[in-house]
């Protein structure tokens, strides 16, 4: 069984004194992500005073969109030595990648299931990266403001990515591209993510939180709650919303919304996202209104071999930011609040191999 991904309680709801916290916690491993970033940005031609301009640049986005999130931010800084600028990068790493004009063969796969006798709802993600990027993953619990809590898997010093809250609103997280991408950095998706978290309990007060923010970069956030689903299709040209077909709601890497398709930056050619996206629709609908969370992460074991590289797995020729590894497979029960995350992909998912982690009121460890 692989280990484990390492999980953090917040108890602070003051941000300043969460973050420094969790700086201070885990200044190693903010250190050492940051590294890994600078690499990956390197092998894409970006020079380190870039790195430096953009992340000051997403500071002041952040600073007049949430500034709560940029105090926490400024407090992760604080706890971790690092400079501000450099928590400012980890959080706009897509807008910085978006920047840099990159494309990828992989990146996410996400489902949701809404049952039509009013059962809670079944989703299930895979998080692909760069093998590189193993040991960048944290599983953070924490009340950002009292009596509201979230679960959130993130990376090192990054405010948040996937979740779900205490109020029942889960969501996922998977990249586009679009031409209207741009170098003006804007406000980070995952910031977007993380204040929806915070802040919404329906669908509409998550569209609404969305549409509130200037974007540079794109990313679509699958918002989830009991009763509702959608896709929120983010980019610099405005938000689309793609609605569920008899309750399945399906989403890879590639624009669905009609009104933003046009602007599709994402090369066929390049990625997979087109093939999973036909794989899990042809081949694994039925099994992913499974109740099972296991048997759900099972229905995304297509390896390329298969036809669609749903579980991706490293080719060691390739160079370093060219390997695509799933990294990480995640369910969300947003009726029980809870949060479950496989370290790795769903070929190795058994019953067992969960960290589950809760926004009830005790949080435990």
């Amino acid at each position: 069984m692989n280990p484990a991904i390492p999980r953090y309680v917040s108890t602070e709801t003051d941000p300043a004194a969460r973050g420094s916290a969790l700086g201070a916690t885990y200044h190693a491993e903010i250190a050492a992500t940051y590294a890994t970033y600078t690499g990956l940005f390197g092998a894409h031609g970006l020079h380190p005073d870039q790195l430096r301009d953009y992340g000051l640049a997403a500071l002041g986005e952040i600073r007049a969109w949430a500034p709560e999130l940029a105090t926490e931010i400024a407090g992760i800084a604080e706890g971790s030595g690092l400079p501000e600028w450099q928590l400012g990068v980890l959080n706009a790493r897509t807008e910085i990648l978006a920047a840099a004009t990159v494309n990828g063969a992989g990146e996410c796969s996400a489902s949701v299931v809404l049952p039509s006798d009013g059962a809670a709802p079944r989703t299930m993600q895979t998080w692909d990266w760069h093998d590189t990027h193993r040991d960048v993953m944290l599983a953070w619990q924490l009340e950002p403001t009292p009596g509201h809590r979230v679960a959130t898997f993130t990376e090192y010093g990054l405010l948040g990515k996937i979740g779900v809250n205490s109020a029942g609103l889960g969501l996922h997280f998977n990249v586009l591209r679009h031409h209207s991408d741009s170098a003006r950095i804007g406000v980070p998706v995952h910031m977007v993510a993380r204040r929806i978290l915070d802040q919404a309990s329906t669908v509409a007060e998550a569209a609404r939180i969305a549409r509130s923010a200037r974007l540079s970069a794109s990313s679509v956030l699958t918002v989830v709650t009991r009763t509702e689903a959608r896709c929120l299709e983010l980019c610099p040209a405005g938000v689309g919303e793609v609605l569920p077909e008899d309750g399945f709601l399906l989403h890879t890497n590639h624009f669905l919304a009609p009104e933003l398709a046009d602007g599709e930056r994402t090369l066929e050619t390049l990625s997979s996202t087109f093939e999973r996206e036909a794989w899990l629709r042809s081949r694994a609908a039925a099994a992913l209104s499974s109740e099972d969370r296991t048997d759900r992460a099972h229905a995304f074991r297509a390896h390329r071999a298969d036809g669609a590289p749903v579980c991706a797995h490293p080719d060691p020729a390739l160079p370093a930011h060219e390997r695509w590894e799933t990294l990480a497979t995640i369910s969300l029960d947003v009726l029980a609040r809870r949060m479950y995350v496989h370290r790795g992909g769903p070929c190795t998912v058994d019953a067992e191999s969960w960290l589950c982690c809760a926004t009830e009121e005790e949080m435990p460890i």
